[in-house]
């Protein structure tokens, strides 16, 4: 097989795909020049009697709130059970591409999680084998790759970055630079992305390649690591026919060169099918039709509904049983029908590849190591620390080309201290601008605190691809949470200098330098416990919207409870522990305690001759705010341990929340 490698990706070289310049008898003189096997045995995914259902009883669960949706139900049985996979059984070839078809709700997501392991073992009925023997869910993420239907990419990266950050990820340390280039320059003429290899992906605001080569994209990262089968959810669904029928074209030029594909499909074209080996239509979560596209036709006819002259027979066939859904126990027939017809011909099965099945699966092993430097199924392709380098040189080549942001993060920082600083203007030393003190400070605390919050989207966006990623093992979880703690720092020490250097002079606060960079180091760890807790909250819940309205009420009971509102010794007993997990109360209260404990400030003087009486002096204000349970550097070291404690129930949120298995 490792000579049926080399011989492919000799034969990539160079090759160029352009929609205009290939007829689809080219295409088919160079599959057939790459079917050229080898005495190894191919590769045969096969899967039997496959059934997974759900129970209906309960219409919203918590893990559905904060991790993923429930999966819609297909068709009911008796006691409240919905089946989604009913007895489905098929194979898929390497060198072929298997399609899975059906309208909506006809189980094809469905089956695909199946086979590529994203159902729990305890729901899924029937069995998943390669070669005769069953997949270890460790060999399975070696070997295979699955593209999910959404393109999720970064935006400001060209075609070329993002092949070559997959490739960073998923590529050992000790393949060198030059061997990785050569890679990913391989998967570009694989994908016919030669053109667009310079051009930024792009976005809605921001125009970059098209959406069937974005797709092709998708594809490259998933295969930049030479797996042996690949998933696919619906390559071709939102395409137009032309995108659709070139990433169709693509799919059979990557499966011609020594993979299994496995790919659903909604409703393709004539031209699409032409280039499918095998089809399972699905209707209701069961099959109604099994076999090659050649088949279909004599199929219907056997089954009694000839297909008309000049009508396609795909669309034919999916008319015709979405009709009989809609008699109950309509397609009973159908799927009786299939198979008893299916086993008319005689397919060949796993059962008659009885030798040689050991070293077919080794070999596959050794072909995934290509990608984990022989440590075994279990282990990352790269060291912790290289994994952190490669997601943070990534995110900030991203960023660098959206400089816009970082703008608006400092200008917006700049406009609020200047408000502040000229509502609070040199606040004097009266019980009124005491009073104005204090609450100048609670209000910074509060705007810290909710300005972090618009670093949810970010999270969810970066969520979103850390997902599809680590699903199979591109990098640890670790890595992840690590790089999302030290990405922001470099803009939040900016934001933090400004917001200080311009309230601490202009609203008059006391201390010197030194009381000025503790005020400076409390409003950076006030950042950091911020978008702390905003990245906990955007690792538990499973979109945007639900994370707005988990962290506004939060950071808001967080103020409440900090000791501004209601001092300690006035809350309820029940209520205390919430004021000392408040993240809020140190920062808040190692504020007051930088501007006022201190035993030689006097705030107001008494007017009493000869000698002037002190009538209240810092220590009094302290005292009063009821902040006197903890010294000023406990308050700050309590803070960014806060955010440490965040980031560490971030991590547990993504290793409990973020596995993609249904139940």
């Amino acid at each position: 097989m490792e000579g049926n490698m080399i011989t492919a990706l000799d034969f990539h070289e160079g090759v160029e795909l352009r929609e205009t310049s290939m007829s689809i008898q080219d295409d088919l003189e160079e599959a057939n020049m790459m079917t050229r096997k080898t005495s190894v045995a191919p590769f045969v995914l096969a899967f039997n009697n496959l059934t997974y259902g759900i129970n209906t009883s309960r219409e919203m669960t918590f893990r559905g709130i904060l991790c993923r949706k429930e999966t819609q139900a297909i068709t009911s049985t008796p006691s409240n059970r919905k089946m989604l996979l009913n007895d489905i059984s098929g194979e898929a070839r390497e060198g072929e591409i298997l399609a899975i078809l059906g309208p909506s709700g006809s189980g094809k997501t469905t089956l695909i999680d199946a086979l590529a392991n994203r159902i729990s073992k305890e729901s899924l009925g029937g069995s998943v084998t390669m070669n005769g023997e069953t997949l270890d869910p460790g060999v399975l993420k070696m070997i295979s790759a699955y593209v999910m239907q959404d393109d999720l990419l970064y935006p400001m990266l060209t075609v070329k970055e993002t092949l070559m950050f997959s490739a960073e990820f998923r590529l050992p340390r000790s393949l060198s630079k030059a061997k990785k280039m050569e890679r990913v320059e391989t998967v570009i003429d694989e994908l016919g992305l030669r053109d667009a290899a310079k051009t930024i992906v792009g976005d809605e605001g921001h125009r970059g390649i098209s959406g069937g080569e974005r797709r092709r994209v998708s594809i490259g990262v998933g295969i930049i690591h030479d797996p042996i089968l690949l998933l696919l959810d619906e390559p071709t669904s939102g395409l137009d026919s032309s995108c659709a029928f070139m990433v169709v074209k693509v799919l059979q030029r990557i499966a011609r060169s020594g993979r299994i594909v496995i790919m659903s499909v909604h409703q393709p074209s004539p031209r699409v099918v032409s280039f499918l080996d095998q089809l399972i239509f699905l209707s209701l979560g069961e099959t109604v039709y099994y076999g090659s596209a050649a088949n279909l036709s004599p199929f219907l006819s056997d089954y009694g509904h000839c297909v008309p002259e000049n009508e396609d027979r795909t669309e034919f066939m999916l008319d015709l049983y979405r009709e009989l859904e809609r008699v109950p126990g309509g397609t009973r027939s159908m799927v009786d029908f299939n198979k008893s017809w299916h086993k008319k011909l005689n397919h060949l099965s796993n059962s008659e590849y009885p030798t040689g099945l050991d070293q077919s699966l080794k070999e596959a092993i050794s072909r995934g190591k290509l990608i984990y430097g022989g440590n075994g199924p279990t282990s990352f392709a790269n060291p912790l620390w290289v994994e952190i380098i490669v997601l943070v040189k990534r995110s900030l080549t991203n960023s660098k080309r959206i400089p816009e942001v970082m703008m608006l993060q400092i200008g917006l920082a700049l406009v609020l201290a200047s408000i502040f600083g000229s509502v609070f203007w040199h606040l004097d030393k009266t019980e009124t601008g005491v009073q104005e003190r204090i609450a100048f400070f609670a209000f910074m605390a509060t705007t810290i605190f909710f300005g972090c919050t618009d670093l949810l989207a970010a999270c969810f966006e970066d969520k979103y691809i850390f997902v599809r990623e680590t699903a199979y093992n591109a990098y640890r979880r670790s890595s992840y949470v690590v790089y999302r703690s030290i990405i922001d720092i470099p803009v939040l020490l900016v934001v933090s200098m400004i917001l200080a250097s311009i309230t601490f002079w202009s609203v008059g606060l006391d201390g010197g330098n030194s009381g000025f960079a503790f005020y400076y180091f409390v409003i950076f760890a006030s950042f950091l416990a911020g978008h702390s807790v905003v990245t906990f909250v955007s690792g538990l819940v499973s979109n945007i919207v639900l994370g707005y309205v988990v962290v506004m009420p939060a950071i808001g009971l967080f103020l409440l409870f900090s000791g501004f509102f209601i001092h300690r010794d006035r809350l309820p007993s029940y209520w205390i522990w919430y004021h000392y997990i408040s993240v809020v109360k140190f920062p808040y209260q190692a504020m007051i305690l930088n501007q006022f404990d201190r035993p030689d400030l006097c705030l107001i003087e008494g007017t009493a001759e000869p000698v002037k009486s002190c009538l209240m002096t810092g220590l009094d204000i302290v005292r009063k705010q009821d902040a006197t349970d903890l010294n000023k550097w406990n308050c700050l070291w309590i803070t960014l341990c806060m955010s440490v404690f965040y980031r560490i129930l971030f991590y547990l949120s993504l290793l409990f929340g973020s596995r993609n298995k249904r139940k």
